[in-house]
């Protein structure tokens, strides 16, 4: 009991649990969403295929660059297209608001309903497309990003990251099949939060050592919109003075690898 009691509060592991639950629902603060947003979340909170809590990541990053990120994913999914890493798309459409596609099955429209330091929510709704189904699969989902932040004397700074998803499945059968298959499902989710969670890190330290190479990079960003590609360069050059202002008791973290540039390395870890 005690070690099935400890498990259920370890930041380090999954949840699927009803308290999990009940406390990503407590951590809403519909009284700030607008009324149309908070009928969508109520929507899917109602009849969710799935939930999931999961672990918490700690990361070095610069707060100012991860909750630029956290508003911004259409940088974060452009960087990853100019790497060559990914093949999905996302271009911003209005205000908050995210289109996403892997360009042949699979689309999704994201939008930010909530934000501040420590808060983000978004509501997305997408379909997938498959060779071999008949209709296409359409869900609905909703995620928490909570965000906690610490800074050592030596001006280090750290982000702790929790991921609470809400997805309704709108096919019956699609939607048994996904409560079946929902240890592989969770998995696969945990596996591209910590991918990400441990680029957002890499992409500040190398912000801190070459904020020059990253302002080219922004450049390079033709999916995203000239003001925010701007406003993510003047951060990059923020960033790297404020690490040079540090440099006497910054401690190195990480070793970067080596990405292709036009006019000379850059250095990004993956």
């Amino acid at each position: 009991d005690d070690e099935a009691t400890t498990r259920r509060s370890d930041p380090r592991v999954a949840h699927t649990s009803e308290e999990a639950r009940r406390s990503a629902i407590q951590s809403i603060p519909f009284e700030e969403i607008e009324a149309g947003s908070r009928r969508k979340l109520a929507d899917v909170l109602s009849s969710p295929t799935l939930f999931r809590r999961m672990p918490v990541h700690v990361s070095p990053c610069d707060p100012d660059l991860y909750l630029f990120l956290a508003s911004h994913p259409d940088v974060l999914v452009g960087i990853w297209e100019e790497l060559g890493v990914s093949e999905f798309r996302m271009a911003q459409t209005g205000p908050d608001v995210f289109r996403l596609t892997d360009g042949t099955t699979a689309t999704a429209t994201a939008e930010i309903v909530y934000r501040d330091n420590d808060t983000h929510i978004a509501y997305c709704e997408g379909e997938y497309r498959g060779p071999l189904l008949r209709t296409p699969i359409r869900a609905r989902s909703i995620l928490i990003l909570k965000t906690g932040y610490v800074q050592e004397s030596d001006g280090n700074c750290y982000i702790t990251s929790r991921l609470d998803t809400f997805i309704h499945v709108e096919n019956a059968t699609v939607d048994f099949l996904t409560r079946t298959f929902q240890p592989l499902v969770g998995k696969v989710a945990d596996h591209n939060f910590l991918q990400t969670t441990a680029f957002v890190g890499s992409l500040s330290r190398t912000t801190q050592n070459n904020h020059q190479g990253v302002q080219r990079l922004a450049a390079r960003l033709h999916r995203v919109d000239p003001k925010v590609r701007r406003e993510f360069a003047d951060l990059a050059g923020e960033i790297g003075q404020k690490a040079n202002r540090q440099a006497a008791h910054r401690t190195p973290l990480g070793t970067p690898v080596a990405v292709r540039d036009e006019s000379e390395e850059e250095t990004v870890t993956r």
